[in-house]
C-alpha cells in the first residue's frame, strides 16, 4: 500500500511503538498514586512534558496539559476562555478552520456569542486588515489555525498574535494541529495564548493531544473530576499514549526525513500540474506558505469520490479533504471560501506525504493516477469542456 493521506492520520512510528511498550505490559501502575510504581508512572508523565515543551519551545513545561486529541484542546480552549470572560461575547475566526472550531462557533451562535468569520482569497490566505478591523472591546478570543489540514496554507500567527496584542485584549488561540512536526515552532517567541496539537498527526498512536497554556492564562477546565494536570483536566492520565506522544515528539525534532519529504512533495506536485490538462493546484503556489508534505490539486469536471475509489483499487490510499467531513456529498467549506468552481473543488483530492514515503512510492503515483483521470474524463458528462482542455494542453 502506497499511502498519501498523513494529513488524516500517522503510522505510529517503531520508535514510538518501543517507548510505549513497558506502559501497556510491565508499568501498570496509576500515576496518581503515591506507591513506587504510582511514582514511576508520574515520572514517566513529566517526562513526556518536557518532551512536547522541547518540540514547541514552550517556555516551561508546565504549561503543556495533556488531552484525548486536537479537538478537545481546540473546544476546552474556546469554552475554557469564554467561561472565564463571560463578560465578553464576541469570537473571532475563520471560514476555513478544522470542524473542531468551525462547527464549535457555529454552535456558540446559537447560544448568544457573535463571530466574525474572516474570509480568504482564492490562495487561502487571510486579509490582516480585516482581522484588525473586526477586533473590537468585548472579544474574548480569536481563533487561528497555523496549517490549513485541507490545502496546507500557512497563517502568518506571528503576526496576527502582534495585531491581537496591539489591538484588543483578547486571548489568541491558535490550532496547531497539522503543523506540529512538519514545521519547526517557537511558543517562545509568539503572541500565543493557547496551542492545540494531536499526536496521531506526528506519528503517535490516535487517543492523545495536548494543550499548551501559556503561563498567567485562566482556562477554566473542560473536564471536571481530580487533581490531575494540576487540577486543570481530571480524569486517569493515559499513561502509554502520554510517553508516546512524547517520543514522537522527540522524533519530530530530528530533522532526518524532513527535506525529502518536501521534495517528494514537489515532485509529485509538478508532475501532477504538468502532465494532467484538467489539473488545478488549490492554495497559494508559494510553498514558503504551505505545508512542505501538502498539496491538494482538483481535477476539474472529475468527481473527487470516483479518483478516490481507483487509486484505492491501485493500492494508493489519499482524501478528498479532511477526514472529519469525508462522508458527505458537499464540497470542502474550505474550497467553498475560496472561491473554487463547484466543477473544480468536486474534483480536488489532498495528497500528504509522510516521513515513511519513498521517491517509488511517487513514481507508482504519477505512473497510475494520469491513466484514471484519462479515463474518468471519458466518463464525464462534461465532456466538451474536457476535450477543449485537453486540446489546449496538446
Amino acid at each position: 500500500m502506497i499511502y498519501l493521506d498523513n494529513n488524516a492520520t500517522t503510522r505510529v512510528a517503531p520508535e514510538v511503538v518501543a517507548a510505549m511498550q513497558p506502559y501497556l505490559t510491565e508499568f501498570y501502575g496509576n500515576p496518581s498514586s503515591a506507591h513506587s510504581l504510582g511514582r514511576k508512572m508520574k515520572t514517566a508523565v513529566e517526562s513526556a512534558r518536557e518532551q512536547v515543551a522541547k518540540l514547541l519551545v514552550a517556555a516551561d513545561a508546565s504549561e503543556i496539559v495533556f488531552t484525548s486529541c486536537g479537538s478537545e484542546s481546540d473546544n476546552w480552549a474556546i469554552r475554557g476562555v469564554l467561561e472565564e470572560n463571560p463578560g465578553k461575547k464576541h469570537i473571532v475566526t475563520t471560514l476555513v478552520e478544522h470542524e473542531a472550531v468551525r462547527n464549535l462557533c457555529a454552535r456558540l451562535e446559537g447560544q448568544g456569542y457573535e463571530v466574525t468569520w474572516l474570509e480568504v482569497d482564492g490562495k487561502g490566505e487571510l486579509d490582516l486588515e480585516s482581522l484588525r478591523a473586526a477586533l473590537r472591546p468585548d472579544t474574548a478570543l480569536v481563533s487561528v489555525m497555523l496549517a490549513n489540514n485541507e490545502t496546507g496554507v500557512l497563517f502568518p500567527v506571528d503576526e496576527i498574535g502582534r495585531i491581537v496584542r496591539a489591538n484588543s485584549s483578547a486571548l489568541f488561540h491558535v490550532d496547531g494541529v497539522q503543523a506540529v512536526g512538519k514545521i519547526p515552532i517557537n511558543l517562545s517567541e509568539l503572541q500565543v495564548d493557547l496551542f492545540a496539537i494531536s499526536g496521531h498527526k506526528l506519528h503517535a498512536p490516535q487517543g492523545v493531544g495536548a494543550l499548551y497554556v501559556k503561563s498567567g492564562v485562566k482556562l477554566a477546565p473542560f473536564i471536571i473530576g481530580g487533581s490531575q494536570e494540576s487540577g486543570r483536566r481530571g480524569g486517569t492520565s493515559a499513561v502509554p499514549n502520554i510517553v508516546a506522544l512524547g517520543a514522537a515528539c522527540e522524533l519530530a525534532a530530528s530533522p532526518e526525513g524532513h527535506e525529502l519529504v518536501r521534495r517528494l512533495r514537489d515532485l509529485l506536485e509538478d508532475e501532477i500540474l504538468s502532465h494532467i490538462p484538467n489539473a488545478s493546484l488549490n492554495g497559494t503556489p508559494d510553498r514558503t506558505k504551505r505545508l512542505p508534505n501538502t498539496s491538494n490539486i482538483s481535477f476539474e469536471y472529475v468527481e473527487g469520490e470516483n479518483i478516490l475509489a481507483h487509486l484505492n483499487e491501485a493500492g494508493i490510499s489519499v482524501s478528498t479533504g479532511s477526514a472529519c467531513h469525508s462522508t458527505t456529498r458537499e464540497s470542502s467549506p474550505t474550497l467553498r471560501a475560496m472561491n473554487v468552481p463547484y466543477t473544480a473543488a468536486q474534483g480536488s483530492i489532498r495528497f500528504s506525504l509522510g516521513r515513511y514515503n519513498s521517491e517509488q512510492d511517487v513514481e507508482e503515483t504519477l505512473r497510475v493516477l494520469p491513466g484514471i483521470i484519462e479515463k474518468l474524463v471519458k466518463m464525464s458528462p462534461y465532456d466538451k469542456e474536457l476535450r477543449a482542455l485537453y486540446a489546449a494542453r496538446g
